[in-house]
């Protein structure tokens, strides 16, 4: 049995969903609050910090392919 204690990790998934979503502001408070029951700090640092990569790489990316056409 687990204790009251630990709380059920949830999948990176939805994680995943969380922070896309959060980026956008586009999230239900209910949604919300379900969903930090069963999130970890940590979950959320490692998804934040991924995307926020992924963004950046995005973004420099559009830039030198906008940048190789104007040329």
């Amino acid at each position: 049995m687990s204790s009251e204690g630990e709380r059920k990790k949830a999948a990176p998934l939805a994680v995943a969903k969380m922070v896309i979503s959060s980026f956008f502001g586009v999230r239900r408070r209910a949604d919300h609050e379900a969903a930090m029951a069963h999130v970890t700090p940590v979950q959320l640092i490692i998804a934040g910090v991924i995307g926020a990569a992924i963004f950046v790489v995005c973004l420099v990316l559009l830039v030198k392919f906008i940048v190789s056409r104007a040329v």
